[in-house]
């Protein structure tokens, strides 16, 4: 079997995705496996790579921009090879699932998904710093009262990235 290398690719609106894919990209090559992290609209021709992991941060129940174009632009692509997802976005306490009522990934990319056929589908808590936001943005976090700071699971992460590779060696 060919050695096994990995792209992380992720799109990131204020660095919160980035800083999770970063870190998946740091587990991934501390378990001896080749990792590449690099933002979804920089990412190139996916050939050198035997599987994929893709990011984004999520807003109003969608991925940004760069993650969606990714994912249709290589749907054949990546469904020929191994595909995990993770999509972060809430803040607060408990359970991510649970904060966004069961949502786990845009319905609007669903069909692709389900070509695609990843083998997991993550959603982790996010970070949210009101100093990084316009001031719309700010308008809105106070009306939806979302919780301020980094939420971000840091074991959850590492263990969904150690079980990545495990499963791509």
């Amino acid at each position: 079997m060919p050695e096994c290398r990995v792209l992380v690719a992720y799109a990131s609106k204020y660095g919160a995705t980035a800083g999770i894919a970063e870190r998946i990209g740091e587990v991934l090559r501390r378990q001896r496996v080749q990792a590449d992290v690099v933002s979804a609209e920089h990412a190139g021709d996916l050939t050198p790579y035997t599987a994929v992991v893709v990011g984004s941060g999520v807003y109003a129940g969608n991925w940004l921009k760069g993650a969606a174009a990714f994912l249709t632009r290589h749907e054949a692509e990546l469904a020929a090879r191994q595909v995990w997802l993770f999509s972060d976005g809430p803040t607060g306490e408990g359970d991510p699932v649970a904060l966004m009522k069961g949502w786990r990934f845009p319905q609007s990319l669903q069909p692709v998904a389900d070509r695609i056929r990843p083998r997991d589908i993550a959603l982790f808590h996010g970070a949210l710093d009101p100093a990084k936001l316009n001031w719309a943005e700010r308008l809105i976090l106070r009306a939806i009262r979302a919780p301020v700071g980094d939420y971000r699971d840091w074991p959850a992460i590492e263990a969904w990235a150690e079980a990545i590779a495990k499963a791509c060696v």
